[in-house]
């Protein structure tokens, strides 16, 4: 039960990728991150559609494909040996086992996009960003909250996807995820849908070096919702 991260990152002191050209601007690394049923996929595909220019790294997986789901759109979708195989390769950031399933983050092609000058999405939990913060200090990390645990529990059970044990499960594992908040740059509470993806997206337009305060994870006005959903 539960799950664990494997560090198959570099040291501290993130270099350009090697196929970038002098002069030219490195992308941005964006991590987002939230309990099952937050909604962070549905945010991202909302990002995507509001800025084309940037790019989402399609993590690897060993789960099962769900019915509306797209091999190499939602994951790349492998057996246990070959993600063993990669694993072994380093072809991985960073990589974890999440309800007996694993997941990894491609390492070729994130530097890829960013050599490129493409902002980067990463989806990732707390235990990975604080992976990538590692190799890439330099990145932005937002964590997505649910409104309430009640609204929390409705989302993952109109999924219709898991059973009783599974969604018990998964609002437990959420309370530890939630814990983790702090550790982000910003948080985005997902109550009203436009105004999440509006916030999220004034946080990726933020100049480097700049800072949106009314967003910063230490506010405090998220304090008294912070306690209520780890509780």
């Amino acid at each position: 039960m539960g799950y664990y991260r494997e560090a198959m990152v570099d040291r501290p002191g993130t270099k350009p990728p090697s196929s970038q050209r002098a002069g030219q601007r490195t992308g941005r690394l964006h991590v987002i991150s939230a309990p099952s049923g937050a909604g962070k996929t549905s945010l991202v595909k909302a990002l995507l559609a509001a800025r084309p220019t940037l790019a989402v790294s399609v993590s690897h997986t060993t789960r099962t494909m769900r019915p509306t789901e797209v091999d190499g759109r939602d994951y790349h979708f492998v057996g246990n040996a070959e993600f063993d195989r990669l694993v072994a390769a380093g072809a991985f950031l960073e990589h974890a086992r999440v309800f007996d399933n694993q997941y990894g983050t491609g390492r070729e092609q994130v530097d890829a996009k960013r050599a490129a000058g493409h902002d980067v999405l990463l989806e990732i939990d707390w235990q990975g960003a604080r992976l990538i913060r590692a190799s890439a200090p330099d990145c932005v990390t937002t964590f997505i909250l649910p409104p309430s645990r009640a609204a929390l529990e409705e989302r993952l059970r109109s999924r219709r996807t898991d059973s009783d044990a599974v969604i018990t499960r998964r609002l437990a594992d959420a309370a530890t995820d939630m814990s983790h908040c702090l550790e982000f740059d910003y948080a985005v509470v997902n109550d009203r849908f436009e105004q999440a993806v509006a916030d999220l997206l004034t946080i990726i337009d933020c100049p480097p070096g700049a800072r949106v305060a009314a967003l910063a994870v230490n506010r405090p006005s998220l304090a008294a919702l912070l306690r209520s959903l780890i509780a």
